[in-house]
């Protein structure tokens, strides 16, 4: 062992931490004098204060012994930084080009009809689309009449065959207009199988389907118009 190494990676500690002799004296409960001699290899600290340096500063006692730090072992803790950094990077470059198109086209739904008013949207990349419809009006005239029970579902149709995508209903049997059910009204459906380009003119429409306190019901079919054709995929 080189005691003048020692003395001299003792220093740097110390003055890494920014402390006086004094300080460090203090620190690991001996006189100021003492750590001169270890700073001047002169002499050398218990080897217990040796390993309460190196669990206080994070340092191998090896690393002290040989008065250096093992430049083959920082060397090989930076490989392994960089290694994690590029592995990231390369993951992150495998997920854009696998999912650069997944960004989002927009098109507004309405209603085709005379007797109500929608507000809505199909949100759409090449793989999924998502409904979004928000405001439903009725505008056929008056209807003051209290329902029991009311159901607005959501279908998209293809030939004869129609498909439940979403449903809303209210069941509580106390009574409610037409027109207040209406303005609870939300479809919120995401990640949709369906694509927009599959979707034909008027191949989503909602149903409304209405029982009044006397029994009697009331049905409408209200087609939903896309705003333009999802010219953009094919």
């Amino acid at each position: 062992m080189d005691q003048e190494k020692i003395g001299k990676f003792i220093k740097d500690i110390r003055l890494k931490q920014k402390m006086t002799q004094q300080e460090f004296a203090n620190k690991w409960g001996v006189t100021y004098q003492a750590v001169s001699k270890w700073e001047n290899g002169k002499n050398l600290p218990d080897i217990a204060i040796l390993k309460e340096m190196c669990l206080e500063y994070n340092i191998n006692l090896d690393d002290i012994l040989l008065g250096e730090e093992n430049k083959k072992k920082n060397n090989q803790k930076y490989f392994w930084i960089i290694g994690i950094i590029i592995l990231i990077i390369f993951l992150s470059l495998i997920y854009l080009i696998f999912n650069r198109d997944s960004s989002f086209e927009f098109k507004t739904l309405s209603a085709s009809c005379n007797n109500f008013e929608v507000t809505g949207s199909i949100a759409y990349n090449t793989k999924k689309s998502s409904i979004y419809i928000s405001h439903i009006t009725y505008c056929g005239g008056e209807d003051n009449k209290l329902y029991k029970n009311i159901e607005c579902v959501l279908y998209e149709s293809n030939g004869n065959t129609k498909t439940q995508v979403s449903e809303y209903d209210y069941s509580e049997g106390v009574g409610i207009s037409l027109e207040t059910f209406l303005e609870t009204v939300t479809f919120n459906v995401h990640d949709y199988t369906q694509t927009c380009k599959n979707y034909a003119d008027n191949s989503l429409f909602l149903e409304i389907n209405a029982i009044d306190m006397s029994g009697n019901s009331v049905f409408y079919k209200i087609p939903l118009t896309l705003e333009d054709n999802c010219n953009i995929y094919h």
